[in-house]
C-alpha cells in the first residue's frame, strides 16, 4: 500500500476474476470507482425506476458512473457540474438535467425540476460546500449518502435537522460493503457486468508509463486531467 509496483502479491481472497472481453486498462481504470458506484446505487440505496436522483461532481470518476447505472435503472437523473464543458460531458453520461452549480443556485434548481417535491436520493462527494443545499433537495423520507468530502469536511449537524422531513443520513465506505468474499466478487461481477453490456462507459483520457508516476501525480493535483489515468507497467 502507498506504492506502485509491476508486480504485487496478494492474498487470494481479495483478488477477483475478471471477464476477458474486459481489457486491463479498463479494469485498471473502473475497478475503484465501479464498485463504488455499484454499492451506492444498488445497496446503500437502491435506485429504482421511477426515482430522482442527484449526483454532485456528475462529470468525476463515480460521479459519471453514477449517472450512467442510474439512469440505465430507469431513474430521472440531475448532475451539479462546474463548467459548460463537464455539463456535456455529464449529459452523455445519462444525465437528464445538468446544473452548472457555479452559475446556478443548486436548491432553487432541483426544486424546480422536481415541482417543490425534491429527490429520492442525494450522492454527495464534494462535502462541506453542498451538505446542507443536499439535505433540503431531499423529499420527505429521503436519502442523503455522503461519500467523500472533495470541498473539506461538513460540518456537524444537529439531529434534530433530520427530524422535519424524517430523513436518513448515512457515511458509506466500500470496505465495509465488500467485508465478505461473496460481497466482494457479487460487486466486482456486477460492474464487469455492466462494462461488458455497455451500460458502463469509462472515459480512459491520459496513460502513463510507471516511470512518470511523479508527472501523472502532479498533472492530477493541477487539475490537468479528465477522466481516468493509468500507469502502464
Amino acid at each position: 500500500m502507498g506504492s506502485y509496483a509491476e508486480e504485487q502479491i496478494l492474498p487470494a481472497d481479495k483478488v477477483v476474476p475478471v471477464p476477458p472481453s474486459v481489457d486491463p486498462i479498463t479494469t485498471a481504470s473502473i475497478m475503484l470507482k465501479g464498485m463504488t458506484a455499484q454499492f451506492l446505487v444498488r445497496r446503500c440505496f437502491k435506485v429504482e425506476s421511477g426515482h430522482t436522483v442527484l449526483v454532485h461532481a456528475a462529470a468525476g470518476g463515480v460521479g459519471s458512473l453514477l449517472c450512467q447505472w442510474a439512469n440505465a435503472l430507469g431513474a430521472t437523473v440531475i448532475g451539479t457540474v462546474s463548467t459548460k464543458e463537464k455539463a456535456a460531458q455529464a449529459k452523455e453520461d445519462g444525465c437528464h438535467h445538468v446544473i452548472i452549480y457555479t452559475e446556478e443556485d443548486f436548491v432553487s434548481r432541483v426544486n424546480e425540476m422536481t415541482s417543490g417535491k425534491g429527490v429520492e436520493v442525494v450522492y454527495d462527494s464534494v462535502g462541506k460546500n453542498t451538505f446542507e443545499g443536499s439535505l433540503a433537495c431531499l423529499k420527505p423520507r429521503g436519502y442523503m449518502v455522503s461519500f467523500g468530502q472533495s470541498s473539506g469536511t461538513p460540518d456537524p449537524v444537529p439531529l434534530s435537522a433530520l427530524a422535519p422531513k424524517s430523513l436518513f443520513l448515512t457515511r458509506p465506505s466500500m470496505m465495509q460493503y465488500t467485508s465478505t468474499r461473496d460481497e466482494l466478487l457479487e460487486t466486482a461481477g456486477e460492474v464487469f457486468a455492466n462494462v461488458a453490456s455497455g451500460v458502463l462507459r469509462v472515459r480512459v483520457n491520459h496513460k502513463y508509463p510507471l516511470s512518470e508516476a511523479a508527472q501523472a501525480h502532479a498533472d492530477l493535483e493541477n487539475r490537468r486531467t479528465t477522466g481516468s489515468v493509468v500507469l502502464i507497467p
